[in-house]
């Protein structure tokens, strides 16, 4: 049985993506433009993830002041109650600027420090993501309704489809380059979505065999981690370490420890 303090984050996440979702799919002005950038010029951030940060953490503030909050654009405050919200407005900047579709909201709770609710909306897939700790990952769309999500059955490193993702800063992102090239040769193929947090739940959905992935913060992590956790994935970083800004892996769990591995031994870690 749910927690009803989980039930009750979960009902509020699901509202703030959804809403958020909505507000950047439709909301979208023809002529948008970058508003800033952030690690490098190409790293960018646009009026819409600031107007849907804003949603969001205006949607919390009203319903729970005491909880804080860590937003990717600057929305942080500080709670008293325990409990924190971990949201990244737009997963996937780059893609919704240039008008593709492979983007996302992912917002999550934590508890003490665990999260505990994930959500991850991807309005153009019409598709919404969700876990709570202990009660399984589930996706919904108007299609088919809810159904539970399951990663994928046991596969050999060498027959999985991996997913992976490029920093903006350059000499970071040419050694991630060198790595990506040296483990082609031993999975089935690599593909580069552009949304870490759509990765994740294609893990837990059982669209992808492995996710890998360094320079990811927080926001960027915290509800598609739990999402594919709670789908039957492995999640880590470096061997014996939980994911970070060092590396993060999720992948089925006859693939987790070979490419962790192997990423290990490449050293996509560190330049």
């Amino acid at each position: 049985m749910t927690d009803p303090l989980h039930a009750d984050l979960l009902r509020l996440a699901r509202e703030a993506a959804r809403r958020a979702g909505a507000l950047l799919r439709d909301g979208r002005p023809a002529d948008l433009a970058v508003a800033a950038t952030k690690s490098s010029p190409i790293d960018v951030v646009t009026e819409m993830d600031v107007a849907a940060e804003k949603l969001i953490t205006g949607l919390i503030s009203e319903q729970r002041p005491d909880d804080g909050v860590l937003g990717e654009e600057g929305g942080s405050t500080e709670g008293s109650s325990g409990i924190r919200w971990v949201v990244d407005p737009l997963d996937g900047t780059v893609n919704y600027l240039y008008g593709l579709p492979t983007w996302a909201v992912s917002v999550a709770a934590e508890q003490d420090g665990e999260t505990v609710v994930g959500v991850v909306e991807a309005p153009m897939r019409g598709e919404t993501y969700h876990a709570v700790r202990g009660g399984g990952a589930w996706a919904t769309d108007a299609r088919e309704g809810e159904r539970r999500m399951s990663c994928r059955a046991a596969a050999p490193l060498d027959q999985a489809l991996v997913s992976t993702g490029f920093n903006y800063v350059a000499d970071v992102r040419a050694h991630q380059a060198e790595v990506a090239a040296r483990l082609i040769p031993l999975v089935r193929d690599i593909r580069r979505g552009g949304s870490a947090a759509i990765d994740l739940c294609d893990v837990a959905a059982g669209r992808l065999d492995g996710y890998y992935e360094r320079g990811l913060h927080p926001w960027d992590l915290a509800a598609g981690d739990l999402i594919a956790r709670e789908a039957g994935a492995v999640t880590g970083g470096r061997p014996a370490q939980r994911p970070s800004r060092e590396l993060a892996v999720a992948a089925t769990p006859a693939v987790f420890e070979p490419l962790q591995g192997l990423l290990e031994d490449h050293g996509a870690w560190h330049d």
